[in-house]
């Protein structure tokens, strides 16, 4: 399987883990929750993990620096895809979510569309290379006759 399409398929699955869990908590109404928009870290490492695991499996690529590459290339590809649902969500849907943004302990004042994209970019790039690496520190230990 190539590693293009291992990393397709798990961004895809982290970022429909992500689009879920925000309507989940809009639909229970904990929206104004700001906070509880961290854990989708939980979803990065999940789909960080499962795409390193599968090339190790299917691919026999035990190299670290390829390993590493595919799950921040995975992680990359969903928070772009996160990216631009918020922009369609803010603009077509719900702009109040920029004014809930503006009122939390996290953001800040005078947000504009822009700037939350931008600091959504930023936050998940430097959360695709946490996720990356740490997931690696597990995987680097492992060989492909000791997953089996």
């Amino acid at each position: 399987m190539s590693t293009s399409k291992i990393i397709i398929d798990q961004a895809l699955k982290v970022y429909f883990g992500i689009v879920v869990y925000f309507f989940l908590m809009k639909f229970v109404g904990l929206e104004n929750f700001t906070e509880l928009r961290a854990l989708n870290f939980i979803f990065v490492i999940w789909g960080v993990n499962a795409a390193i695991k599968k090339n190790i499996l299917v691919n026999s690529d035990t190299m670290y620096l390829s390993n590493l590459s595919i799950g921040f290339s995975t992680a990359f590809f969903a928070v772009l895809g996160i990216a631009m649902s918020l922009i369609f969500y803010i603009t077509f849907i719900n702009y109040d979510l920029i004014h809930v943004m503006e009122n939390s302990s996290v953001w800040g004042n005078n947000l504009s569309l822009g700037m939350v994209v931008f600091a959504i970019l930023i936050e998940g790039m430097a959360s695709s290379v946490i996720c990356s690496f740490l997931v690696m520190q597990y995987w680097k230990k492992h060989k492909i006759q000791q997953i089996a």
